[in-house]
């Protein structure tokens, strides 16, 4: 069963194709600190089988937190929280990647004004951001760059920029919410410098074995603005600096959306193909038999179940059990399976 079988990225080997999609869980104080719940909370998704756990969107500044109770990695206090959740997953045989962000107009912070390329607030309920001085823009690179220092030094097997669902560096890419005349907005690679900027400074600090990948939407479901097509010509521009596409959709604007089963699958499958570059689905991914037909079919290369494993913990053993898959089910949980 391909869901089952092993991936390699670089130094990074995953005993499955299962992976823990970034979720913010706003559990943390206004630190930005992990704590008990995050510790827990993530080691039970280990304990229960996950091959890669991606730790959720974790601020590069405070002001580019989601939320006050968000995590942060902006200074060194709060190394030490997220390297022990690091230690314990691997003690159970996941490999912990972070994702770090920043949250650009979708800040919903009490204090200070957000950030973006352009003065365009998300919705009436958000707060107008300032439009971003060059020197900012600069600041955000080096906090982004800061960052990954520290997830390093923290122990983390990978790093996930996040360049989608409306936070800053989505802002700049896509052309409803850049309008800037500078050398960050107007073209396709302008507006991809933010994103090609972040990634070559972080190359400069993170061991060159370890991986580094972005998380992007492939569509904002607006015309004029991100489609398939788009999301192609920008992934290849820095293709260079990724070794992997976590491929995703919407979040720019309050556009509904209509969500199925594996509805951005094709999305990612139009990325692995185009960019040559292995790519993670995500989206409504509920079930072994849904992933593993992605799997079959070249579709991605890893599945990310997000609603499904906060649900389930333990979907990975329990999948394992139902295919008959050996060496999945721990020793202290072997009373739950009468049949072994």
């Amino acid at each position: 069963m391909k869901l089952f079988e092993s991936f390699e990225l670089k130094n990074m080997t995953l005993k499955n194709r299962i992976v823990m999609p970034p979720m913010c869980m706003y559990s943390a104080a206004n630190d930005g600190k992990a704590n008990d719940f995050h510790f827990t909370h993530y080691t039970t998704r280990a304990i229960g089988g996950t091959g890669l756990i991606i730790i959720e969107a974790t601020g590069v500044t405070p002001i580019g937190r989601i939320s006050d109770n968000d995590l942060g990695l902006w200074e060194d206090s709060q190394i030490d929280k997220l390297s022990q959740i690091v230690t314990s997953c691997h003690k159970y045989g996941s490999k912990v990647a972070i994702q770090l962000a920043h949250a650009g107009r979708k800040n919903e912070s009490l204090y200070g004004q957000p950030l973006a390329p352009s003065p365009l607030p998300f919705n009436e309920d958000y707060k107008t951001p300032a439009e971003m001085t060059l020197t900012q823009i600069k600041d955000v690179v080096m906090a982004f760059k800061a960052s990954a220092i520290r997830a390093d030094r923290a122990g983390f097997d990978g790093i996930e920029v996040h360049a989608a669902h409306g936070y800053l560096i989505h802002e700049f890419l896509s052309p409803l919410t850049n309008k800037r005349t500078d050398e960050y907005g107007g073209s396709l690679e302008n507006r991809a410098r933010l994103l090609r900027e972040v990634l070559e400074n972080i190359h400069e600090v993170w061991p060159k074995d370890k991986p580094i990948w972005i998380r992007v939407s492939a569509s904002d479901y607006e015309e004029n603005g991100i489609d398939a097509a788009m999301i192609v010509d920008i992934i290849n521009h820095v293709c260079p600096l990724i070794d992997m596409a976590h491929v995703s959709s919407g979040g720019l604007l309050p556009t509904p959306v209509r969500s199925y089963p594996g509805y951005q699958v094709d999305l990612s499958e139009t990325v692995r193909e185009k960019c040559n570059i292995p790519t993670i689905a995500v989206g409504l991914l509920t079930n072994a038999e849904l992933a593993e037909a992605v799997l079959q079919t070249n579709r991605c290369d890893l599945t990310a179940f997000g609603r499904e494993l906060l649900r389930n913990p333990y979907f990975a053993v329990n999948a394992a059990q139902k295919y008959g898959i050996a060496d999945y089910l721990p020793k202290a949980y072997e009373r739950a399976y009468p049949h072994i």
